[in-house]
């Protein structure tokens, strides 16, 4: 995509969406929820990516209401940051530290929260040959969630979050493309969009497989002051500064979503408490894809 047709569909993207994914969307719908507190005594999370933004303020949020969390992330010293939970220091860029993770544990777990994800426009390959955004973003999703469920670790009356994003209103689905083994092929931003757009696939697939048990959604944040933003939209953020999510906004939906447990759609996708529609525009339809191919196609990696 050329840079002058990118920044006009960028500009396109960001001026429709202004007033529902920012923190003045958020403020609007909070005005009619009710006062009333999350309680998630008894319970057992692993939140990925647990280190910062989103992430840590779910797994803040979810031990702050009585859950035993499991904060999982690369880094030994952002972990050691983290208070009042345990931590696991997990690459999840690779499949085998995933599937090493897994086998740890002995006992089920009541949520799992599919929170990481990463933009990268620089293009690398992790040891085991996958670019490393679709690794991190969807393939060890894919492989974490399964295994636990293979192994009878997500319990049956459990809860999945998968944290998409907005982004993925600009991508239909696609199988090959989002694993770019050459750097002449990778887009970062067309990559992240791809692979949050496979989470909703997902989603449905997981739902439909394993008939609502353990529950499988997906939500995205809104638009949030993190990190991954400030380093990886530098000129979005410094546009849009004064209008994004802090990271409790953008956590909000995934601690509803376990007190809640509203029922599960057959499409959509969460923000701010509310279902949404999960194509913004008619292309992202356009797919040859199912969610059972794109699920065989991550079960052969």
């Amino acid at each position: 995509m050329g840079s002058m047709t990118r920044l006009l569909a960028s500009l396109f993207f960001y001026t429709r969406f202004l007033f529902s994914f920012s923190a003045i969307g958020f403020r609007r719908r909070a005005k009619h929820w009710p006062t009333s507190d999350f309680t998630f005594s008894g319970q057992t999370w692993i939140v990925t990516g647990a280190t910062g933004g989103i992430g840590r303020a779910i797994a803040e949020g979810a031990a702050k209401h009585g859950a035993r969390v499991i904060a999982v992330a690369r880094s030994a010293d952002k972990l050691a940051t983290l208070h009042g939970m345990e931590t696991a220091q997990v690459d999840l860029a690779s499949t085998a530290a995933v599937r090493a993770f897994i086998a740890s544990f002995t006992e089920p777990v009541d949520v799992l929260v599919n929170n990481v994800g990463v933009m990268l426009h620089g293009h690398t390959l992790t040891d085991e040959s996958h670019e490393t955004s679709f690794a991190t973003n969807i393939l060890n999703h894919f492989v974490l969630t399964e295994g636990l469920q293979s192994r009878g670790l997500l319990k049956s009356d459990g809860i999945v979050v998968n944290m998409s994003s907005g982004g993925m209103y600009g991508s239909p689905l696609k199988l090959e493309e989002m694993d770019a083994k050459d750097a002449a092929q990778h887009d970062g931003m067309a990559a992240y969009a791809m692979h949050k757009r496979a989470q909703v696939e997902l989603t449905r697939w997981w739902n439909a497989e394993w008939r609502g048990r353990p529950m499988v959604y997906v939500m995205h944040p809104g638009w949030v002051d993190t990190e991954g933003v400030k380093s990886s939209l530098p000129v979005f953020r410094k546009v849009l500064r004064w209008w994004l999510r802090d990271a409790e906004q953008g956590a909000d939906t995934a601690l509803w979503l376990v007190a809640a447990r509203p029922p599960a759609p057959e499409s959509g996708i969460w923000l701010d408490r509310e279902l949404h529609p999960e194509h913004a525009f008619s292309m992202t339809r356009d797919s040859p894809h199912t969610a059972a191919d794109l699920a065989a196609y991550l079960r052969s990696q």
